[in-house]
């Protein structure tokens, strides 16, 4: 059964920091890149960061602008987001998500984690 599971989200004062990892099961994760998205209220869901299946390669939303960091872990199966500076605009559900294109595309998605930055 595939799972991805995120952890770290909370709540943090503007420029604060928080650290979301998400693990991964039941599929082959070093075979997969992943990717972040968020979510906020009355918003289309957008693309945050992305790591390739080796984790050689990284792209980043332009609003991320060198706050954010992902990074991952094939030994463990995690992928984590390293969110620095954070500001009220960030505050949003972040899922995890895996993606493959192998004859056909496979793309599983974690529930989210709830990120709210306030003072």
């Amino acid at each position: 059964q595939v799972q991805l599971v995120e952890s770290g989200g909370g709540l943090v004062q503007p420029g604060g920091s928080l650290r979301l990892s998400c693990a991964a099961s039941g599929f082959s994760f070093s075979d997969y890149g992943m990717r972040w998205y968020r979510q906020a209220p009355g918003k289309e869901r957008e693309l945050v960061a992305t790591i390739n299946s080796n984790g050689g390669t990284t792209n980043y939303g332009d609003f991320v602008k060198g706050r954010f960091t992902i990074s991952r872990d094939n030994a463990k199966n995690t992928v984590n987001l390293q969110m620095n500076s954070l500001k009220p605009g960030d505050t949003a559900v972040y899922f995890c998500n895996a993606y493959r294109v192998f004859v056909r595309l496979y793309m599983y998605w974690g529930q989210g984690t709830q990120v709210t930055v306030s003072s």
